[in-house]
């Protein structure tokens, strides 16, 4: 998210429409709602300005970046990845969102459960990996902020190194709601050009779903 859109004040039509097709050129994950805190106007007058520019609503850019052609994940079944992938480059980068629901929050507080928001990071984590068989060794995590009912939370993966030979991979995940972090996760995956243990199959599994 460009830095220069906060807190801008009753820009003219031209401007503030020139500002909204940067914001979600920058962030299409980013909520109507959002929107109308960032441009300080109505939810009415963000719907018209993406009417006007053809810039369909959330889930519909969700939907055309899920349909996109990208890599297949070779290491999950695609039902095992916690969180929908809308984007994945193997052994480089992936995207995945994951709302937070009723089942997924502590009923009097309405904040989501933290093995949630890890299983979406773990689980991306292995998805990039670009290997049959690949495995969370060790997990260096931080949870930033608490998220909560009704937010979308945006997983962006980043494979910082790969070894072939010692069949070893580093991921950073970084999570997202609108443009503040929310959570950060270091991953070691082992994967099958390497020799892998039960033990840690067993780990992976148990922290996966």
């Amino acid at each position: 998210m460009s830095k220069g859109v906060r807190n801008i004040e009753r820009l003219p039509k031209r401007q503030r429409q020139q500002q909204l097709v940067q914001i979600i050129e920058n962030n299409p994950f980013i909520t109507d709602q959002d929107l109308t805190r960032l441009l300080n106007v109505s939810i009415q007058t963000i719907r018209l300005d993406r009417m006007e520019l053809g810039i369909p609503e959330l889930r519909e850019r969700l939907k055309l970046m899920a349909e996109r052609s990208y890599d297949e994940v070779r290491s999950l079944p695609p039902d095992e990845v916690f969180g929908e992938i809308v984007d994945i480059q193997l052994d480089k980068s992936g995207i995945s969102i994951f709302e937070i629901r009723e089942e997924h929050v502590f009923s009097r507080t309405h904040i989501a459960r933290g093995h949630h928001l890890f299983a979406q990071a773990n689980s991306l984590a292995v998805a990039v990996i670009n290997d049959e068989i690949a495995l969370t060794a060790t997990a260096d995590i931080r949870f930033i902020r608490s998220v909560k009912l009704g937010e979308k939370c945006i997983a962006k993966a980043y494979v910082r190194s790969v070894s072939g030979e010692r069949g070893k991979a580093k991921v950073e995940v970084l999570s997202y709601v609108g443009d503040e972090l929310v959570f950060q996760g270091h991953f070691n995956i082992f994967h099958s050009a390497g020799e892998v243990s039960g033990n840690e199959g067993g780990n992976e599994h148990e922290n996966r779903h």
